[in-house]
């Protein structure tokens, strides 16, 4: 077999043993190293190759990022700030029909903010906000699909996971790449808000039937600033201080995990046991991120001593393929592999196969990163896999609400996201035009 044979069936190799529950870093290593000793002949070249991943890898100075803000968004949710935005939320929109659903949408994207993961967003308001929807005679589905929906855009909104990882993975600026995702996630969010607007005024069954909505008693001045000063001071030190150029990431995300433990101390919502749990929980998260990113480096390696990442632009342009023709193809693979994978799986496999071309083509890869994460997000809401959706279910007390419920309530968002990337790919000025 040809060098470009072994880098072929090793993509297939990966997306199936993923598929059949190996952890993506050990797919991704093992198969990296094997393919690398079947291409060369020699296995000292595969231990180099491995050499070179780790040491050039993790050990640079932007990886700090990650436990970071990973620390940040535990400290965040063991300080209730979800809790108390949805409250401020709730509020704000109950007097409009789907209002509570509004809600929802507009409390997980200031959550997402300062989090940066759909599944904490996803676990955190399934407790919240579905119970409080149920009780007001909104539908179950309606109820889940709405926060699976939402709960995806921690992965668009910075500081996000997934484009820390695509950063590395494609060796562009994590400061960019959050930037770039602040206009998309809030089109996201907007719309969101406006399809459960236009759908409470054509189709109010969609929602449910014989609303309420709720406790109408003013909240006081004093309430709201208590419950959104925290937050919204977060979301100013991090983005704000990324945007303006006084803070690097690094700088960023340390500024704000500080801000988080004192806000967590102030509202004494954590006990030195609780900082020692979420010391060791921010550990297991950082070392299972790095071993990944890890690994994703020997697996782009591989793929480039393979050549398959030229022959596929190579092949591409045989046929002529232009702009549109090579988004469709890209986006429809997405949509596939969604099905089958999670998200990071889906960015660390298939961006390395495709970055190549993209910059023969002249594109921004910052703009590309973005289309990559919200595409692959779209995944969270589809099944089998669905993990957003799984999550969901998982955190829920009402035998009533079966894992289908949750599928069919978040396949209108999921139609959403998709036709939200189609105006951005369409329009590439909607994530990239603030870094100008």
């Amino acid at each position: 077999m040809t060098p470009v044979d072994i880098g072929a069936l090793s993509v297939v190799a990966i997306v199936a043993m993923v598929y059949f529950g190996v952890y993506i870093p050990v797919a991704l290593g093992m198969v990296s190293f094997v393919s690398i000793w079947l291409i060369s002949g020699k296995s000292i070249l595969a231990f180099n190759f491995l050499k070179v991943a780790v040491s050039d890898g993790v050990t640079e100075y932007p990886f700090a990022t990650i436990p970071l803000f990973t620390v940040m968004g535990l400290l965040v949710s063991r300080a209730g700030l979800g809790t108390d935005i949805y409250a401020v939320m709730n509020r704000a929109f109950r007097a409009v029909t789907g209002g509570i659903g509004m809600a929802t949408v507009g409390a997980n994207a200031v959550f997402a903010a300062v989090t940066g993961s759909s599944i904490a967003s996803a676990s955190v308001f399934t407790r919240i906000a579905v119970p409080e929807m149920r009780k007001l005679n909104y539908s179950k589905r309606f109820a889940v699909g709405v926060v699976a929906g939402s709960s995806v855009l921690g992965m668009i909104i910075p500081p996000s996971a997934m484009l820390i990882i695509y950063s590395f993975v494609s060796e562009q600026s994590v400061g960019e790449m959050f930037l770039a995702g602040i206009v998309p996630g809030l089109l996201l969010t907007a719309a969101y808000i406006a399809w459960i607007y236009i759908s409470g005024k054509i189709s109010p069954s969609y929602l449910g039937t014989g609303i309420d909505s709720g406790d109408d008693n003013p909240m006081s001045l004093y309430e709201i600033l208590d419950k959104t000063v925290p937050i919204v001071t977060l979301i100013f030190i991090v983005l704000g201080g990324i945007y303006t150029g006084w803070l690097t990431p690094v700088e960023a995300g340390a500024a704000g995990a500080l801000a988080a433990l004192i806000i967590a101390v102030l509202r004494r919502r954590i006990t030195w046991r609780g900082l020692w749990e979420t010391a060791i929980e921010t550990g297991h998260i950082t070392a299972s991120i790095l071993f990944l990113i890890t690994m994703a480096s020997l697996y782009s390696r591989m793929l480039g001593y393979a050549g398959l990442p030229n022959e596929l632009n190579q092949a591409l342009q045989t046929y002529q393929l232009g702009f549109v023709e090579v988004m469709i193809i890209y986006v429809v693979l997405m949509l596939f592999l969604g099905t089958l994978l999670d998200t990071a799986s889906i960015i660390l496999i298939v961006v390395p196969l495709f970055i190549t071309l993209v910059e023969s083509m002249g594109l921004s890869l910052v703009w590309f990163g973005i289309v990559t994460v919200i595409g692959a997000e779209i995944g969270l809401l589809t099944p089998p896999l669905g993990i957003s959706c799984f999550v969901i279910k998982a955190s829920l007390n009402d035998p009533d609400i079966t894992l289908k419920d949750v599928f069919f309530g978040a396949f209108p968002f999921a139609v959403i996201m998709l036709l939200v990337l189609i105006l951005i790919i369409a329009f590439p000025t909607l994530s990239v035009g603030i870094l100008r």
